[in-house]
């Protein structure tokens, strides 16, 4: 890889910051675009919002890549944007040789009413990533629509994922996980899944350079109704990005370097033509995500020499346009098998805030106190 490609600060799209982005965000770089991109209205949403498409690139290997189908899973759209300003520079050799090699068809905000409402599902409660078979709402026949003409060679399905993942059963946040979808009910690996095993390899020996041990693989229990499933049933190898926690990043402005990163090593090995599908034991070595970190974990051992732990996860709610992290319950009692973020000991009885970047102070004490006199 060009590894000038890792100063990402170079091509940070700054006019995208924090977890909340929304169509007003995005629209009015879209608009200001150059003419070496063609941007286009695909469809429209359940509120009749516009679903954007971008095409960059006139070369023979198509890729089509789609991001905040979850409306509050914003990481990879910074990403995308940030991918984005690496193409108009006329200077990189890197961005201008894949203009040459790729066609990209960017489709930034699938799902902008939960965008706005910073909801995973749609205006009508529907989550898109469990319509591909139905396709009952306009932003699952739009993304269909595209996908049918567009005809891709690869599909990159780029999500974020929970602050409890962790790369294996490990004190490792899984700050970046990938997936190559099943196609079938045995989870058979099939020539299309060891396609998209390979890009998967590739991102992943990049990363390991970064973020060594933060690096985790998406369980692949099958379900049709997934887009990803159903594309890659249709032949067409599609990878799904998770875009994770790192330490002290609930903005995910630090993950957001991590994924842009992730996306250029896919798009340059799939631009040279490498992919022969001959890397599926290497994927095998991922480790699979486990569920092994909370936010918050008060450790507290009581006078019988019991453990009463208390878990807290942050429960991201908008409140007046802005997003706040709100501490809650989540697990009690032994907790020796999990880890937090942030660990406190024997703070139960104390006044306890933290100063989270990007979100102001967030206090637990009320918590804690009404759980013990509960």
């Amino acid at each position: 890889m060009n590894h000038s490609l890792t100063h990402h600060e170079q091509y940070l799209e700054k006019q995208l910051h924090g977890r909340y982005i929304h169509m007003n965000h995005i629209e009015k770089i879209l608009k200001n675009l150059p003419d070496t991109f063609t941007v286009s209205i695909a469809g429209r949403s359940v509120k009749d919002q516009p679903i954007y498409t971008l095409k960059a690139g006139n070369g023979p290997i198509k890729v089509l890549m789609w991001s905040q189908m979850h409306g509050n899973e914003s990481t990879t759209t910074k990403a995308v944007f940030d991918l984005l300003k690496l193409l108009q520079d006329a200077d990189n050799h890197f961005g201008q040789w894949l203009m040459e090699k790729c066609t990209v068809l960017i489709m930034p905000m699938l799902n902008p009413d939960g965008s706005e409402a910073y909801t995973r599902v749609n205006a009508n409660n529907i989550d898109l990533n469990r319509d591909a078979q139905n396709l009952s709402q306009p932003e699952s026949k739009v993304l269909r629509t595209v996908f049918n003409e567009f005809e891709p060679d690869y599909c990159f399905n780029l999500h974020d994922q929970r602050t409890i993942f962790s790369a294996g059963s490990v004190k490792k946040p899984a700050t970046v996980s990938f997936l190559s979808p099943s196609e079938d009910i045995n989870r058979s690996v099939t020539e299309t899944r060891k396609k998209s095993m390979e890009v998967i390899v590739a991102m992943n020996k990049v990363l390991q350079g970064y973020i060594p041990g933060q690096i985790g693989r998406y369980d692949d229990g099958f379900n049709l109704n997934c887009v990803g499933d159903t594309f890659q049933s249709l032949g067409v190898p599609t990878i799904l990005f998770e875009s994770g926690h790192f330490p002290d990043d609930y903005l995910r402005e630090e993950t957001r370097k991590y994924i842009f990163i992730a996306i250029c090593t896919a798009l340059e090995y799939i631009a040279e033509d490498k992919v022969t599908g001959n890397a599926d034991l290497l994927y095998a070595e991922i480790p699979e995500n486990d569920k092994c970190f909370l936010d918050i974990i008060v450790r507290k051992t009581n006078e019988n020499g019991e453990r009463e732990d208390v878990g807290i996860l942050f429960k991201e709610t908008l409140i007046q346009d802005k997003l706040h992290l709100l501490p809650t319950i989540e697990k009690t009692g032994d907790l020796k098998e999990f880890y937090g973020h942030i660990e406190l000991q024997n703070a139960v009885n104390s006044t306890k805030s933290f100063e989270i970047k990007g979100f102001g102070r967030v206090d637990i004490t009320e918590i804690l106190k009404n759980r013990q006199n509960s």
